[in-house]
């Protein structure tokens, strides 16, 4: 009988071994795609110095 949910150890390994070579994993694909298109919930992914932006924007304000 041929149970295709039966994966040896061997399989389990090449299997995860393509998976990592085939691309970003899930948390990494989260990642580019909040820095890239920005979107709610991302702030933890990006690098902007939020104080900085409310400075300029307030000197901005100033200077109309």
């Amino acid at each position: 009988m041929n149970n295709h949910n039966d994966i040896t150890g061997a399989d389990k390994a090449a299997i995860r071994e393509q998976s990592r070579r085939s691309g970003l994993s899930y948390n990494e694909a989260k990642e580019f795609i909040a820095k890239t298109t920005g979107g709610r919930g991302t702030n933890i992914y990006s690098d902007t110095d939020v104080e900085e932006v409310k400075r300029r924007n307030q000197q901005s304000d100033k200077n109309k």
